[in-house]
């Protein structure tokens, strides 16, 4: 496992495999030339620290297309966030390519929102999942990321979910309040679906 940082959070200790961890300014200048450099470790994953401009999203697509498990973190709202924020990192004449490539290598999407727990304990982490079906693929392709949401919210069956299910999830089962439930949310009219009218005390 090879890790492009900035900065190393955590020191992983060799366990079950052998981990090489590069931070940016003492190892390498930039997630783009780590990732030149990468394959010749023949690395089994990568783990890429962000991806924040087009020569780390170009780089990060080419080293998954020779096969390898690529991992990466970014900031976004949600799984389609993440998927439109990757592509609006080339410029406009690249993007159909972009897209072309992203819906061919996508695996899976993982969002997630730090909720506080209801028993003030601490936070507990609500998760919005996309894997990569059919479905999702062609719907990245085609550029119509905007219709990921209901894709992900009608494929329950298939794993996925969308962060207000497990917001709802989580308020039903007691671990989170009303009020933190309509704070997180995304969508209030889909959370009303789903368990009916909120009480005005926390909305």
């Amino acid at each position: 496992v090879v890790t492009i940082e900035d900065p190393i959070e955590y020191a992983h200790p060799n366990l079950k495999s052998a981990i090489t961890q590069r931070e940016l300014g003492s190892d390498t200048l930039s997630f783009a030339k780590a990732l030149k450099h990468v394959l010749r470790q023949d690395p089994d994953v990568i783990l890429v620290g962000e991806m924040r401009d087009p020569e780390t999203a170009a780089a990060v697509l080419t080293v998954a297309e020779t096969g390898h498990l690529v991992l990466t973190t970014g900031h976004a709202p949600s799984a389609a966030g993440a998927m439109e924020r990757v592509v609006d990192l080339f410029p406009p004449h690249e993007r159909y390519l972009a897209q072309t490539r992203l819906a061919s290598l996508v695996i899976g999407v993982l969002c997630q929102a730090l909720v506080p727990r209801a028993d003030g304990s601490g936070r507990i982490a609500a998760v919005e999942i996309m894997l990569g079906s059919s479905a999702v693929k062609n719907l990245i392709r085609e550029g119509k990321i905007y219709q990921l949401h209901n894709v992900i919210r009608t494929s329950n069956q298939d794993g996925m979910e969308t962060l207000d299910q497990s917001l709802v999830s989580l308020y039903l089962g007691g671990t989170i309040t009303g009020e933190n439930l309509v704070r997180y949310c995304q969508n209030k009219d889909e959370i009303e679906d789903m368990i009916g009218k909120i009480p005005s005390t926390v909305a």
